[in-house]
């Protein structure tokens, strides 16, 4: 049966089907379902696969480019026109990590950016990567260089 057919009639592929499926090798596939970075199933003796599980190993890495379209488009509405601006209180948003440490909570500000829809409205942020992954390393640092508190000794009575 080939790939084709399959298409139309939902249902198991066997070793042979799937390594067709997937434009590999057989010993390729076997290497997967070894590492575990398949799904297989058992049927008596026979070694089956769903198609759900043939295309599960397939991952996408999208490149900068991609990453860059999908930063201007609309998850809500899809649309595909974002207007760039900022949100703003009684002063700039900013974006602070959970574990900063409190003398560095002026330097740990990460600015922000937003755009907004104009179709549907939403509006959504975006910080500055850049600053973050400083603030992490910084972070880091700072809990490898800090030594461990001295332990306090009891009160002699």
């Amino acid at each position: 049966m080939s790939v084709n057919e399959r298409k139309e009639k939902p249902g198991w592929f066997s070793i042979k089907e799937a390594a067709e499926y997937l434009a590999v090798g057989e010993p390729t596939l076997y290497r997967w379902m070894k590492e575990g970075q398949i799904t297989y199933r058992k049927v008596g003796d026979s070694t089956r696969f769903l198609q759900e599980d043939l295309d599960a190993v397939t991952k996408v890495y999208p490149s900068q480019e991609e990453v860059k379209k999908v930063v201007c488009l609309c998850p809500v509405c899809h649309h595909d026109e974002l207007v760039e601006g900022r949100v703003q209180s009684t002063g700039l948003v900013y974006f602070r990590p959970k574990k900063t440490k409190f003398w560095t909570l002026k330097d740990s500000n990460i600015d922000t950016h937003a755009r907004m829809c104009p179709r549907c409205g939403s509006v959504f942020l975006f910080g500055d990567l850049e600053k973050l992954a400083a603030l992490k390393s910084a972070n880091q640092a700072a809990a490898h260089a800090d030594p461990a508190p001295p332990s306090e000794a009891p009160p002699v009575s």
